[in-house]
């Protein structure tokens, strides 16, 4: 396997356990911790570096159906971070989540999961 590829896939599974935490968290208290910013930002850093570097890695287009399916979920999760970011700016630690930014959440991370299964099983396959 090509270095640059063993090295994103490393690292993207440093941010499924960030991102996991940060979600599972924001399921469970509703309310905004330090950590659960800590953990998000920590999460959506390391999925980018990730991604960029199975980019470089690949010999494939970037425009496959994982790719595609890895963009938008990357997508999704930034627009997560952005949510709550704005949130805590607005409002300040220590603030009930509201359910929409809890819901979206769940479902941001959800299409991640798929994006990192997809993965998986890609290279598996392979």
């Amino acid at each position: 396997m090509n270095p640059l590829l063993r090295l994103g896939t490393t690292i993207v599974i440093f941010a499924l356990v960030s991102y996991s935490f940060a979600v599972f968290t924001i399921h469970r208290k509703k309310i905004l911790r330090r950590r659960i910013l800590v953990f998000l930002t920590l999460g959506v850093a390391l999925d980018i570096t990730a991604t960029v570097l199975m980019i470089l890695g690949s010999s494939k287009s970037g425009f496959t159906l994982h790719g595609i399916i890895g963009y938008s979920s990357l997508l999704g999760m930034f627009i997560d971070a952005v949510l709550i970011w704005r949130l805590k700016i607005k409002s300040g630690s220590y603030t009930l989540i509201p359910q929409k930014i809890n819901i979206y959440s769940r479902y941001a991370y959800l299409w991640w999961v798929i994006a990192f299964i997809t993965g998986g099983l890609l290279v598996m396959l392979k």
